[in-house]
């Protein structure tokens, strides 16, 4: 099915995108950011994880957070909010932590519509985010969240085992075609990130994916989502 955007949430309520790493933000939802900033919405993005040392080194570090910076000036963002767990260690971390990591941030943002890492992905990083997302946006407090999507990230929701562990249908698209440019302009922004074709963290597969979801609903351009929840 189609949605515009407007149909599922206030066309004035904070976006919040929750990103694993630095770069799922872009891959997975970088053309809708780009399209909820056009439209003046606030668009804030949660980076849960940073490199640390010794597995990352202090220019590693700083090179990835200046690309990040480069991508969401691009993109429109808001606001970018850096929780700072430790990248690719997140299993190892208290899980009461991350939940009242996001659990803060979700207050602070109030936001209407929250888009977060798909819980098939192959990372663990991205499973342990979605379930801290989804306990930081619980419908028994006074404030929550009134809708919450799940994107798809190149090598990490694809990369799932099927029929095993849930797999990525997307049923909601949002037509990017007016702002696909900008996603791909943003990913280059991640020069450390982006790969030769016909790696799946390439600008040729970020592209032909783009064009994939939009050819599902006749459009040039779009971006899929499984609707995990919305209340109207």
């Amino acid at each position: 099915m189609t949605h515009n955007p407007s149909d599922l949430v206030s066309s004035t309520g904070p976006v919040l995108v929750i990103a694993p790493h630095p770069d799922d933000e872009v891959l997975g939802a970088g053309g809708t950011i780009a399209r909820f900033a056009s439209e003046g919405r606030e668009v804030h993005i949660g980076i849960v994880t940073s490199g640390q040392p010794p597995k990352f080194d202090a220019e590693q570090i700083r090179t990835v957070k200046a690309e990040a910076a480069a991508a969401h000036e691009l993109l429109g963002v808001t606001k970018t909010h850096w929780l700072d767990f430790p990248a690719a260690a997140l299993a190892e971390e208290p899980h009461g932590a991350l939940n009242a990591g996001l659990g803060k941030l979700v207050r602070e943002v109030a936001p209407a519509l929250i888009l977060a890492p798909h819980p098939g992905d192959i990372h663990l990083d991205h499973q342990l985010s979605f379930l801290s997302t989804l306990v930081a946006s619980r419908p028994h407090q006074a404030d929550y969240p009134a809708t919450i999507l799940a994107y798809e990230t190149l090598s990490e929701t694809n990369w799932n085992a099927p029929y095993l562990t849930p797999a990525f249908v997307p049923n909601v698209f949002i037509d990017i075609s007016d702002t696909v440019d900008q996603k791909i302009a943003a990913f280059r922004k991640f020069a450390s990130q982006v790969f030769p074709a016909p790696h799946e963290r390439s600008v040729e597969a970020l592209r032909a994916l783009a064009t994939l979801r939009g050819a599902t609903v006749h459009r040039p351009a779009a971006e899929g989502f499984v609707l995990v929840r919305t209340v109207v």
